[in-house]
């Protein structure tokens, strides 16, 4: 399975169907115990994720909000660099990475064209009108003295040579300049189309629900150690993820500045810029946003839920205060969990109208009215549900389940104890590194799946936390930044901002290394006081036998 994931010699959803072929065949697994595998709570949790994200998308509400915050950030280049990331991170943590970046990379593209635009007519407009001021002055000169000698008569033409010369100069001049203003913003669009495709994968670690590897991660947990008394929840895992995000975008920007647009802090934060340009550019977003109109009862309700499902998600077990599932449903045992939530808000979408109902509503022909559509169909929800993952996040539990069944992982477990030698935080260092630069040439969803149970059989043998391994090497299986082809966000920058694969080679290595330095301190600082991590858990200590 590991090797067609790779190779994706066949689909990746089929691939992981193979366990309900092989495990009963080779007396691993009886069939209902394989099947059972496939539709598990961690599948209700991405199932209930994703209706919010098509709601959202549906009925336009991630571009209002885009474009409402690069209202308020400006035009200037690193600000706006700064919006189109801060935007797309959060947009990323709700709906998926592919959709974020397709819908901001057009805006950012206008935004960069007009800025362009305006910048090289307005440059061209005071070349001209200072060649212009030139020909008075020397049309005044020669009026002044009509009485001039004779040797100066003699020397017309060579005069109006000159004259000549200094106008194909001139034109000349003024060409460059507009090839230097073009060139400038060719550079900036591609730091712009690499900013937002990072942005968006960077913004799916700070949710549970952003990215699949978050999902699969709490999947296998709950699988490999199910005694965790709910050790990752939506609150735990944004209490650790969101910081991190925050400083990784900070670094990303950083790099990204440094590499397309420098340090120079008086042009790139816009002091001496032209205010021209800055009002054109700015009303290419205004006149975007004026297109959507006002907000609309479906679009109002949308983000009701959306609001109400992220304080439930956050209030249901906040871990330094019992929550409202804990007082109300979980006093012996944990019955309502995030999927719970998930899917109680997003059938909502099912029931509520796109539209305020009117009562004894007639149409124009005196007919009774139609009831208004509700804010999804299930038509809609059939066309844009990723299907094929829901089919992989169960092949990976079923794995996860045959390796432990089998004995696989207590006989790999065994084998990694020598590992115990090597400081925790090398381990942990190290094996970012190795799956960071593995998931630029596999999904980030096949190498989570392929690398957790390995780490989960790792940190048992050698008796550390597993979250101490498996949290940072979930993360990092979104450090997907060097490759086009390593994840769907990067393919489309890549379309879009006249990139060569050099150059996200080349800013991506850095912010690679940059994304695994960052995860490491955090597991090592906050993550090591949130989640215990210097103590070997009670309910890690599987020591079951085949």
């Amino acid at each position: 399975m590991a090797l067609y994931w790779c190779t994706e010699c066949i689909p990746l959803a089929v691939t992981a169907l193979l366990p309900v072929i092989l495990f009963p065949m080779m007396g691993v697994m009886e069939s209902n115990e394989v099947c059972i595998q496939y539709l598990k709570d961690s599948n209700m949790l991405f199932i209930g994720g994703l209706l919010v994200a098509i709601a959202v998308e549906h009925w336009n509400l991630h571009r209002r909000i885009a474009l409402q915050v690069l209202l308020i950030v400006g035009v200037k280049p690193s600000l706006l660099m700064i919006g189109f990331m801060g935007t797309t991170a959060f947009l990323s943590m709700w709906i998926s990475n592919t959709a974020s970046t397709a819908m901001m990379l057009p805006i950012a593209n206008a935004v960069l064209q007009q800025l362009c635009d305006t910048e090289a007519n307005a440059e061209e407009r005071e070349f001209n009108m200072s060649a212009a001021n030139n020909g008075l002055d020397n049309q005044a000169f020669e009026m002044g003295d009509a009485k001039m000698s004779k040797e100066l008569q003699s020397k017309e033409n060579t005069i109006n040579l000159d004259a000549d010369k200094d106008s194909i100069i001139s034109s000349l001049e003024a060409q460059q300049r507009r090839l230097k203003t073009e060139q400038k913003y060719t550079k900036l669009t591609k730091g712009m189309s690499l900013s937002v495709c990072y942005a968006a994968s960077i913004g799916g670690t700070a949710t549970l629900t952003g990215t699949t590897p978050n999902v699969i991660m709490k999947g296998q947990i709950d699988e490999l150690f199910p005694d965790n008394g709910g050790v990752i929840n939506f609150a735990s895992w944004f209490g650790f993820s969101f910081p991190n995000m925050v400083l990784m975008l900070a670094l990303s920007w950083l790099w990204l500045q440094f590499m397309f647009l420098g340090f120079n802090l008086k042009s790139t934060f816009g002091c001496g810029t032209k205010k021209e340009g800055d009002r054109e550019a700015f009303q290419v977003i205004k006149d975007e946003y004026k297109k959507l109109g006002r907000m609309n009862f479906a679009e109002g309700c949308v983000l009701t839920i959306f609001t109400l499902l992220v304080v439930l998600w956050f209030t249901r077990e906040p871990g330094f205060i019992p929550g409202w599932a804990t007082v109300l449903f979980n006093k012996e045992k944990t019955y309502v969990t995030d999927g719970t939530v998930a899917i109680l808000m997003s059938a909502l979408f099912f029931c509520i109208p796109s539209k305020l109902p009117r009562c004894c509503g007639r149409s124009e022909d005196g007919a009774s009215s139609e009831a208004p559509v509700a804010l999804l169909n299930w038509d809609i929800v059939h066309e844009k549900m990723p299907w094929n993952i829901l089919l992989l996040l169960g092949g990976g539990f079923a794995l996860a389940h045959g390796s432990e069944k089998s004995g696989l992982s207590l006989w790999l477990g065994e084998s990694l104890i020598p590992l115990q030698s090597i400081p925790p935080f090398a381990i942990s260092f190290l094996l970012c590194l190795l799956v960071a630069m593995f998931t630029e040439c596999s999904s980030n969803t096949a190498t989570t799946t392929l690398f957790l149970p390995i780490l989960a059989s790792m940190a048992t043998a050698i008796k550390i936390h597993p979250l101490y391994v498996m949290f940072p090497c979930t993360i990092s299986a979104s450090l997907a930044f060097m490759l086009p082809v390593a994840t769907p966000p990067n393919a489309i920058a890549f379309s879009y901002g006249n990139l060569k694969v050099l150059d996200m080679a080349k800013a991506g290595f850095i912010l690679n290394i940059l994304g695994v330095i960052t995860i490491n301190i955090a597991i090592n600082t906050w993550g090591v006081a949130m989640f215990n991590l210097n103590e070997f858990p009670s309910w890690a200590n599987v020591t079951k036998t085949p």
